[in-house]
């Protein structure tokens, strides 16, 4: 089947039961131009498919599209929720209240009860900065300089900050039920869950989205390899004639993407860990985009290793790999035999004993 727009996935649904079930990705199934018809594209898309020149997509089964229905709309409320924090703020500044530069959080438990109170029709600025909890850093005449505008407040800016709110709780309150039914729906692979939380940089809902778009076993990747390049944070190849044209990453899934690159960032931050140490060691080279997308490869494959593997995280720390120092060591002992030395290795703590 050639995935066209969203024509297909009726008829997957209604055939993926009884009929095992291909779908390629329609660029693979070009056609001369002017000569693209169904009866013909379905006769090239068979033929292509027994010669192996077809690129086939990964469609997961119907518990795992559910699963990635609930993260995603609950990834889709975050963004529409950080949209409006962001209108609601530039709305307080055309009305010249300025408690966003006051308060690190503008809608944390102080932020929220002057913004609760500024609805209801208060006026005083200083009953408003009294609502602040105590540990707030700033001042109370801070506060209430930047309240200055809350006297000139009329009553249908009022009405609007307060459908601001009503919002900013509605989609709070979807939020965290969509989160309660995600982990419901993933309660029998909360050890997959568990696995993937010890990796730096990862949390419990990093990990439901992760589990979410590549299954609980990543059992469709045969190797991380394959795993990496379906979600497009490896080095691309485009080459002719033995001359690459281009390196860069291909575009894969692009919610792995953006939820590595978020993993990444916060990886990098753990000190000790191994991913601090790519960092550090790449970023000096590549700079600071590229040394992060190596990491997120680095944690991509991690992943598929736990996974697949079922087996949980280990920290190397700063430790160099053993595989990576042996073959280290045999490559250095292979060109100094080459250069005529006969070269015999001697583990330092004997060499100190006999010393």
């Amino acid at each position: 089947m050639e995935s066209t727009a969203q024509y297909w996935k009726p008829v997957w649904y209604e055939l993926e039961q009884v009929c095992a079930l291909h779908l390629a990705q329609a660029q693979s199934n070009r056609a001369p131009r002017g000569r693209k018809t169904d009866y013909a594209d379905a006769e090239r898309l068979i033929r292509r498919y027994i010669a192996g020149e077809l690129v086939l997509s990964f469609v997961p089964d119907a518990e795992q599209r559910l699963w990635r229905m609930m993260t995603r709309s609950r990834y889709q409320l975050t963004r529409d929720r950080v949209r409006l924090q962001n209108q609601l703020e530039g709305f307080l500044e055309d009305a010249r209240i300025k408690i966003s530069s006051q308060l690190s959080d503008l809608f944390g438990v102080s932020g929220r009860k002057m913004l609760q109170a500024l609805a209801q029709g208060e006026t005083d600025a200083e009953r408003i900065a009294a609502l602040a909890q105590k540990g707030v850093r700033a001042s109370v005449g801070q506060l209430q300089d930047s309240l200055s505008g809350a006297a000139a407040l009329d009553p249908v800016s009022r009405q609007i900050l307060a459908l601001f709110l009503e919002r900013l709780d509605l989609i709070d309150r979807q939020r965290d039920a969509l989160a309660r039914s995600a982990a419901q729906a993933m309660q029998k692979h909360m050890d997959a869950v568990k696995r993937l939380v010890q990796v730096p940089g990862l949390g419990v809902d990093s990990a439901q989205q992760i589990i979410a778009e590549v299954g609980p076993r990543a059992a469709t990747f045969p190797s991380s390899e394959q795993m990496a390049s379906w979600v497009g944070c490896c080095p691309g190849r485009e080459e002719s004639a033995e001359v690459s044209r281009s390196n860069h990453s291909p575009g894969g899934n692009r919610a792995m993407r953006r939820l590595l690159s978020q993993c990444a960032n916060a990886a990098i931050k753990a000190k000790g860990s191994i991913f601090h140490a790519h960092y550090q060691r790449l970023v000096r080279r590549l700079g600071h985009a590229k040394a992060l997308w190596a990491v997120a490869h680095k944690l991509c494959r991690v992943i598929w290793k736990m996974l697949h593997d079922g087996v949980d995280y280990r920290e190397l720390g700063n430790r160099t790999n053993p595989l990576a120092l042996r073959e280290r060591t045999t490559k250095l002992v292979r060109q100094l035999k080459r250069l005529g030395y006969h070269v015999q290795l001697t583990p330092l703590s004997q060499a100190t004993a006999a010393s």
